[in-house]
């Protein structure tokens, strides 16, 4: 299968995060990809993506480029924003250990998406964030 591209333009409103999602689909389907890949997936960008919606626009007008590119055997997708500069890999891993009611608020999308992606990275070039996600398709277990 030859590597597919796509590209699309979002305001920062929560009601678009759907057409995300059914982009990333099509796209991973036409790949081949697990449908736990699929979810996990879609998973970690609509997490990635709220929080530039509310913590980074802070629910104010700005666009997200959100760049997909899927192969046989992983997909990348790149989110752009110029939003507040923000590294979401520098956020310490909330201790799951403690106590829900003392543990604080946040972090834990973060911490989910870093666990489901095969590889997270993150850097500030030109006035915006720019997020880069990577999952590698699973290879189905043999059963012996």
């Amino acid at each position: 299968m030859p590597e597919q591209s796509q590209s699309l333009t979002i305001p920062s409103d929560l009601e678009e995060i759907a057409k995300v999602s059914d982009a990333l689909e099509s796209l991973m389907l036409d790949q081949e990809f697990p449908g736990e890949d699929i979810l996990d997936t879609q998973l970690a960008v609509e997490e990635a993506v709220t929080n530039i919606i509310v913590h980074g626009y802070e629910n104010t007008v700005g666009d997200i480029v959100i760049t997909c590119r899927a192969g046989p055997d992983e997909i990348s997708i790149q989110l752009e924003d110029r939003a507040v500069p923000f590294n979401p890999l520098l956020m310490p891993e909330p201790d799951l250990e403690q106590n829900i009611e003392e543990r604080e608020i946040g972090g834990l999308g973060i911490f989910l998406a870093r666990q489901i992606m095969s590889d997270i990275q993150y850097r500030f070039e030109d006035g915006k964030n720019i997020l880069t996600m990577i999952k590698k398709k699973s290879v189905p277990e043999k059963n012996e």
